[in-house]
């Protein structure tokens, strides 16, 4: 367990706070550089993750950090703390008479996207607003209230044309490309679905009729155009989940994708030497500086791929 610098007497939260502003004041953290996630934070210093939560927003507040979505909690360019007394947070914008339901959602997301969903919490998002543990419940009843309620919001975050390309296929990439991009900024979203229990909210709904509404009028009969549709769907959810599951692995192990490949070279290494893989040793040994694994172009080569094959089902 990690030691803190701060008073004795202090809350948990202030001696976190304490070491990580002495971390930054004596340069050991730069700029730009990561400081611990609340995972790392709660695992360090043993404490929970509401009070790691609380611990990051009391250095946020002073602007000593700031949270990069899908990067994590850095220090900030501009490290001069706020003026407060030595070892104290500064005084938090927020109270509970300020509360809103839409505060709270935004609060949510923010924190899912930029630390995941392991570090959201009802206590976490209180925490983050400065507000009572409690009094996030008068406005949502659970956790997984919000989650429906987050969703719904990040899925309304896009729009379409009102006047749709003529042509399905177009329609269609823009439909897949615009979940895409949603799915970009939000990796969490992939967590809370799946396609055999499906979130049925009004904005995802939106991205669902605009897709059906490229398959209709071509004379599918209803189950083969949902069938469609569903495929379709499962190609970006699928691609976006491997979003999330790399973000928190890099959380995890503090190791970024290609520090965890190159930690591998011996393991990968002894499989291309073994003998018994030619096909997969003859096609590692061509990559001049390793495979390079890129989940937009992937995505986009699959999602070519599948247009293509549904062609003569959709035109035929």
């Amino acid at each position: 367990m990690t030691h803190t610098t701060g008073a004795a007497g202090d809350p948990p939260y202030l001696r976190i706070v304490a070491t990580i502003r002495r971390r930054i004041a004596d340069g050991e953290l730069a700029p730009g550089d990561r400081v611990p996630s609340t995972r790392q934070i709660a695992a360090q210093w043993g404490v929970a993750l509401a009070t790691a939560t609380k611990a990051l927003t009391t250095l946020r507040l002073e602007g000593l950090v700031e949270a990069r979505p899908r990067i994590g909690t850095v220090v900030a360019g501009n490290t001069a703390p706020a003026a407060a007394p030595p070892g104290r947070p500064a005084p938090a914008p927020d109270t509970e008479q300020e509360l809103t339901l839409e505060r709270i959602v935004r609060s949510a997301i923010a924190i899912a996207d930029a630390e995941g969903l392991a570090a959201l919490s009802m206590r976490s998002v209180a925490a983050r607003l400065g507000v009572a543990a409690m009094s996030t419940y008068r406005y949502v009843p659970s956790k997984e209230d919000l989650l429906l309620l987050m969703a719904d919001a990040a899925f309304g975050e896009e729009s379409y044309p009102a006047d749709a390309p003529a042509h399905w296929r177009t329609r269609i990439e823009v439909g897949a490309r615009t979940l895409w991009r949603l799915y970009r900024k939000h990796p969490w979203l992939s967590r809370i679905s799946s396609l055999t229990r499906p979130l049925l909210l009004p904005n995802l709904l939106v991205h669902g009729e605009w897709i059906l509404g490229a398959l209709d009028g071509h004379g599918l009969d209803p189950t083969t155009l949902f069938d469609i549709h569903v495929l379709l769907y499962s190609h970006v959810h699928g691609m976006a989940v491997h979003l999330e599951m790399e973000s928190d692995a890099e959380a995890a192990t503090g190791q970024s994708e290609d520090q965890w490949m190159d930690s591998r070279t011996p393991v990968l290494r002894e499989l291309v030497d073994s003998g018994r893989f030619p096909t997969f040793a003859k096609v590692v040994g061509s990559f001049e500086d390793g495979y390079d694994l890129r989940l937009d172009a992937l995505f986009e080569l699959g999602l070519g791929a599948l247009l293509d094959g549904l062609t003569p089902v959709i035109e035929g």
